[in-house]
Parts: structure tokens; sequence; C-alpha cells
């Protein structure tokens, strides 16, 4: 069985966390997006890791992990990533593997990363990893591809420090270079876990264009990205908190406006730990947007939700979410396409009854305090989606499953 976990946000929705806990049944994990900006932070026996292109499975002894033909990938970060995992006793040696059709990112097109977005009217807030670079070289049929190493009439097209830095680490890559269509062909009854990067409304063709990620981060991405066709995959599960974050510049209609409601973005910043793991940016942080979340359930065809940070509204009397916008005092319940009409919607807020309990101990749906329940209930009815997992806490075991996952 194929699953596929996407962001069902704007990122940092705690991907990391559900794709380890999932790891456990599965045989395999594939991430298929994205590059060294995604940070994924999990937590196992109170020891915290963040990985950056290192599918989260690897955290499992007898897991093999995948980097896919839709990632862009640093050589230089992924060995000091992997050399992270061996100094804390993962032993990751033969179990990870890279798609030979996936791109490379050379060291300068971090400082052509950065200067581009400088050069913007309107700056996206790139995390100046050179992955927006690798993208363009890409689209442009210009970028380097793992299958290309070997290619000496390819290699001598480049610069002479890109060829430097390519030596550097060019045998090594080599040994971890795998057709991955024939992987997952072969592997095709195995349990297989699609991890994706960024979130959905960060797709470049999906989200908040121009404000986008430049790779695909929604849920079709596990495809182009792993080689294998639409109808192997069987679920699709997206990633949301029980609030909104974002990183970085662009609409985000829910965001909490820090005059009036500073004190509360600082309660919610501080309490869901909202620092970037890549960059260490505080991320803006608003209501949960229920217009934006019931869009991504649409665009990705999601057969399921997962619930993460519920527990950071522990200690709250009352909670909002946003279940419309208004803009320029039309009511507006579809998630508009116009930057400019984003930009000026104020969020439409529904008032929700805090629970006042610590949510951490809890076990099972049945557990949670009514008032809780009645929360996740609310957002199942307005996106039409289950809620299948949720989580209350930041270890492993603070999760728990209302609908099998791998049926």
């Amino acid at each position: 069985m194929k699953v596929v976990i996407i962001g069902a946000q704007w990122g940092d929705e705690g991907k990391g966390k559900i794709v380890d806990y999932l790891a456990e049944d599965a045989q395999y994990v594939v991430r298929y997006a994205g590059g060294p900006n995604a940070g994924h932070t999990i937590v196992v026996d109170g020891k915290q890791f963040a990985l950056h292109q290192v599918p989260s499975g690897i955290l499992y002894p007898n897991k093999t992990v995948f980097l896919g033909a839709g990632m862009v990938i640093d050589p230089e970060a992924l060995f000091a990533e992997l050399d992270m995992l061996k100094e804390n006793g993962i032993n990751w040696e033969g179990r990870v593997f890279i798609s030979d059709r996936a791109h490379l990112i050379l060291p300068r097109y971090r400082q052509m990363d950065k200067a581009r977005d400088a050069e913007r009217k309107r700056p996206i807030g790139t995390t100046g990893r050179g992955i927006g670079i690798a993208y363009s070289e890409k689209a442009q049929r210009d970028g380097l591809r793992l299958a290309d190493l070997d290619w000496n009439e390819k290699i001598a097209e480049f610069e002479r420090e890109d060829k430097i830095f390519l030596d550097k680490y060019k045998e090594r890559l080599l040994s971890m270079r795998v057709d991955l269509t024939a992987q997952m062909w072969e592997k095709q009854n195995a349990n297989i876990l699609f991890e994706g990067a960024q979130g959905a409304m960060l797709d470049i063709d999906s989200g908040t264009y121009p404000y986008v990620s430049s790779g695909a981060s929604c849920a079709a991405g596990a495809a182009t990205g792993c080689g294998i066709g639409p109808h192997d995959l069987d679920k699709i599960l997206g990633v949301f908190k029980a609030y909104e974050t974002r990183v970085g510049n662009g609409p985000m209609p829910s965001e909490f406006n820090e005059t009036s409601e500073g004190e509360l973005c600082e309660y919610v910043r501080k309490t869901g730990r909202e620092y970037g793991v890549t960059t260490g940016r505080a991320r803006r942080c608003g209501y949960l947007d229920l217009v934006a979340l019931r869009y991504a359930c649409r665009v990705n065809s999601m057969d399921g939700l997962v619930l993460t940070h519920l527990d950071i509204y522990d200690a709250m009397e009352e909670i909002e979410a946003c279940v419309a916008y208004n803009i320029n005092g039309k009511i507006v319940t579809d998630f508009p396409a116009n930057v400019e009409q984003m930009a000026s919607a104020k969020p439409v807020l529904e008032k929700f009854t805090g629970w006042k309990t610590e949510l951490k101990n809890c076990k099972s749906y049945d557990e949670l305090p009514k008032e809780a329940r009645t929360y996740i209930e609310y957002i199942e009815d307005f996106t039409s989606t289950p809620v299948d997992i949720i989580s209350v806490g930041y270890e492993r075991e603070q999760t728990f499953i209302r609908r099998p996952v791998w049926k």
C-alpha cells in the first residue's frame, strides 16, 4: 500500500513527526519534493532530531529511505546531515538512496538565490538555500541531475568551482544512486510512505503564487517525484495544525494582528515553538484557516486529515477559527487565486469554548474533553474530510489513530 503525507497548510505542520510515527508500519519511505529548506523535527525518547533532506523514516533501524526525483539536493548539506545521524547512533549506510533523476544544488546557487530575491519588487522571502535556482535551472533544461555526474560532456559545461565541488562528493553520490521507478515497481506490494515537503498552500500551481515554493508540494507530486503513476497512490493524508503559521512573505488572511492580538500571537508562537528548524526565523501565526484547509483538501483529493499541536490551546478559555473572508465588504467562502484580494482579506471568525485541560496524556479520541471533540468535529464537517490522526504533544507516543492508515 502506498500512503502520501503532505502538509495541508503553509508548511511546518508536523509532517516529520507523523511520517516518523507511520513509518513503523512501512517498509520504505520516499521523500518526493523540496530541498534543504524543509526542516522536519522529530522527538524520540526526549531526543530531538532536525532533518532537512533525509526522509524521517531513517530513525527506524530497519527502514530503507529514498530521496526522490522531484527533490533538489545539496550534497554538502546532505552529507552533513548523514554525519549528524551517525554521530547520534543512527546507522544509515546502505539504507539511504537517491533517485538518479534528482537534481543537484551547486554552492553558487545560494548567493544567486539571495540576490534574485533581493532584486524582486515583491520579495518571496526565500531561505537562500539555492533551491529556487536549482528548480529554475531544471525548468530551463540546464540543471544537473545525479544521473549526469558521469556524463563528461555535461560536466564540462560547468564552471571550475562547480567541478571541484562535484569531485568532492561524486563517488559518494554515485554509490547511493538508484533507478527509483524500477525500485518502486519491484516494491509495489510493500507498504511505502511518501513524504512531502512544505505545504499544499505553497505548491507552485495550486498555492498562493508567486509566494510559493518552486517544487510540487501537492499530493500529485508524490507520483511525479517518485516515478510512479497517480493510480498507484492508495491514500492521501494532509497534516495541519490547530492554528495557522507561515514563514516568509505572502498572503495569510487569518494572521493575528500584531497590534490588537500581539499577546495571543506571542503565546501561540512560544508555546508552539514556532521558529524555523532551518532558519530559526519566527513564524507568522494566526487562527486556523478553514477556508484554506478545505481548499487544500479538495485540490489534493485528501482521504483524511492529521491534526497536530492541538495541545497548544490547552490553557485557553476560548479559541477561534476562520470560516470565511471579508474582502472589501464581500463575504467569500472559497479560496481566491488573486493575491491582491487575499492580501486585503479579513478573517470571519467562529468561536469555540476552550477545554482548559492538558491533552498530552490522552490516548484515544474518547479521552479528549468534549470541547476539543467539538472543535475537531466542526473541522471535519467544514472540510468534508475526516480527522484520522491526532497529535497532542511532541513525543512519538503522544499520537493516536482514529482510522487505520495501512488499510
